[in-house]
């Protein structure tokens, strides 16, 4: 759901500076095809080295991992793992560049692969061989980096949009791999989400823009072209992509969940059918499940920034000191219920 022109020219004029100025790229060989290290983009404190996977359909496919600055082949201690899926049309480094020097701060590594769906990359809308490329980011970094060592006890996953979307059905598909999750903004039924697709506001200058067709009708053709048709003609293809289909799962994963949604969200205008229906069948369907919720105004995806609300979701994990960020007050927060043993497995 982020446009990526502006953040790759930057990123682009930043290797540019580097190379200049004389500092080779290092270059580690590996099954993954490590490739070289990147600057920053705005911290001298974190350090993003780009990788290379072989994804489900053979395509060769990107890696941004941010690393702290000191940590590296001399330096590397056992580390937490957040695996981070981009939104729509955003991509591994536009993803990257959203942490800031969190996991500078919270000693921590951040995995943002460049997804790849059934047809499209960077448009994987869930699409079940991205969500297992996606569970297997630890073993495919850690051979790209072997000198990388994940703690595979506090491995998470967070996302915004489609990246918060591929979050819940990692959970959903691969929860022993998880020790936390957190989804913001996200769709959770995906046949709704393409019916509601044209009445996303686009006026006579979006229209222009876009080749004379409105925005909303553009992405539903890409849509039908990732998935396979539309949820008429093959209710399960989109159905497999909803996490809202495996709130059972999610519920009994046992893997604690933050779901965060802006009311006032005008990408994903719907979300009292999408991230909140989604928490309140999770709720419903396990009392005890540790899912807490997080409700507010903010522009679509704004929270996931380090400058926003993304040092809290960090603060829950256990990744970022607990004093590092206050909760706004225009924020509300639902708590998980807290179930003792007993009840729980009642």
């Amino acid at each position: 759901m982020f446009s990526a022109d502006n953040n790759r020219r930057r990123v682009l004029a930043s290797f540019i500076s580097i190379v200049a100025a004389g500092i080779v790229a290092t270059s580690t060989p590996s099954s993954c095809g490590a490739d070289a290290l990147l600057p920053s983009r705005a911290e001298t404190a974190v350090r993003v080295w780009k990788v290379h996977y072989t994804s489900h359909d053979g395509e060769r496919r990107a890696i941004y991992v941010v690393l702290p600055a000191s940590y590296g082949p001399n330096h590397h201690p056992s580390i937490p793992l957040v695996i981070s899926p981009h939104g729509r049309n955003a991509g591994g480094d536009e993803n990257a560049s959203y942490w800031g020097n969190l996991p500078a701060v919270g000693q921590f590594a951040v995995v943002n692969p460049d997804g790849m769906g059934r047809r499209l990359g960077l448009r994987s809308y869930g699409y079940a061989g991205q969500i297992d490329d996606l569970a297997n980011m630890p073993k495919l970094v850690s051979a790209a980096l072997p000198w990388l060592r994940i703690d595979r006890t506090r491995v998470f996953a967070v996302g915004s949009s489609m990246g918060g979307q591929e979050a819940l059905l990692l959970v959903a598909r691969h929860p022993n791999l998880l020790a936390g999750a957190a989804a913001m903004d996200s769709v959770t039924d995906l046949a709704r989400r393409y019916r509601q697709l044209p009445e996303l506001a686009c006026g006579r200058r979006c229209i222009a823009r876009l080749g004379g067709q409105p925005v909303g009708r553009i992405l539903q053709d890409g849509l039908r072209e990732e998935v396979g048709g539309t949820p008429d003609f093959d209710p399960a293809l989109y159905a497999a992509r909803s996490p809202m289909q495996f709130a059972n799962r999610i519920a009994k994963a046992g893997v604690p969940l933050q779901i965060w949604w802006s009311r006032t969200d005008r990408v994903v205008f719907d979300q009292e059918h999408q991230s909140a229906a989604l928490y309140r069948a999770l709720r419903k369907l396990n009392p005890c499940t540790q899912v807490s919720a997080y409700t507010g105004h903010w522009r679509h995806s704004h929270e996931m920034k380090a400058t926003q609300l993304l040092p809290i979701v960090l603060m829950r994990m256990g990744l970022l000191p607990s004093t590092s960020r206050a909760l706004p007050p225009s924020v509300t927060y639902r708590a998980p219920v807290t179930c003792s043993t007993a009840t729980a497995r009642a």
